[in-house]
């Protein structure tokens, strides 16, 4: 049995508590993440974990000890891949520290699942592993009406349909948000970014930080979601097996892809967690 040692991120970037929100977003920016544990600078030890959801759900606070969620699951190095796909897919979380002596030693996302659910060539078919119910949108409908559906469905990935009902594309937040109008300076200022810190791109800011923006910062062009999405998306068969899907979301560091019936009509949307959730059918 393969155990989460094998598997796991070794030494992930973390936040310190006592620290402030801007800390935390200049590293996911930095980083390229959408969350990290929280550690205790008195002692190391394992304090919450903090994403850009519990920002954007209190854009006022700027305490991470605030902000962090402090009821966090854990998980061994010696346990098997098994517990922790249990793990995060029954609780629909994306990020599990892993605690060996009350030291934080590694995390485990999907990601690092999704080349075990490859390897094995798990050959359930994907739309047996679908839970989440799908959203599609309309290629005409204004981008304010998908910053609603985005908002109140807390589905990041939508797939988009013609008037057909063929499927045409897919919007994900980081599309609408790309094309947000947002003063650049105003923002680096505020987040303590200085000009000459060229590592820290305004493109990862509005990557890491869309619905923070959203609430406070955000002015939306009066265009259509033809205009954003990304066309011609990669999509599956139902029928197809979900090691599949695993290489594809590997491969392009997708969370989503579209699945399609035999009349190649829209049949669902399968999410990261689904297809790890094919180790505990193994």
């Amino acid at each position: 049995m393969t155990k989460v040692s094998e598997v796991m991120v070794t030494n992930p970037i973390v936040a310190i508590v006592p620290g402030n929100r801007n800390d935390v977003l200049a590293m996911m920016v930095k980083h390229k993440l959408t969350g990290m544990p929280v550690v205790r600078e008195s002692d190391g030890r394992l304090a919450g974990i903090i994403s850009r959801k519990d920002i954007y759900n209190n854009p006022e606070e700027e305490q991470i000890s605030l902000l962090m969620e402090r009821d966090v699951l854990t998980i061994g190095p010696d346990e098997d891949i098994e517990e922790a796909a249990r793990i995060l897919v029954e609780n629909n979380i994306h990020r599990l520290p892993v605690i060996e002596g009350n030291k934080l030693v590694g995390i485990v996302t999907p990601t690092d699942l999704l080349k075990e659910v490859k390897a094995r060539k798990l050959s359930t078919p994907v739309e047996e592993l679908i839970r989440t119910t799908c959203v599609p949108v309309w290629e005409g409908d204004p981008i304010k009406y998908v910053q609603t559906v985005f908002r109140v469905t807390n589905i990041d990935a939508l797939p988009v349909l013609n008037a057909n009902g063929d499927i045409v594309g897919i919007i994900t937040d980081r599309d609408l948000f790309n094309r947000s109008l947002i003063n650049d300076s105003t923002t680096k200022s505020e987040l303590g970014i200085g000009q000459d810190e060229d590592e820290w791109s305004w493109e990862g800011i509005r990557n890491v930080m869309p619905l923070y923006y959203e609430k406070s910062k955000v002015d939306l062009p009066d265009v259509s979601v033809l205009d954003l999405m990304v066309r011609d998306p990669v999509t599956l068969f139902k029928k197809s097996p979900v090691y599949e899907a695993a290489n594809i979301m590997k491969r392009n560091d997708f969370g989503q892809i579209p699945i399609r019936d035999n009349k190649d009509r829209l049949f669902g949307m399968i999410f990261d967690l689904d297809v790890i959730s094919a180790l505990l059918l193994d």
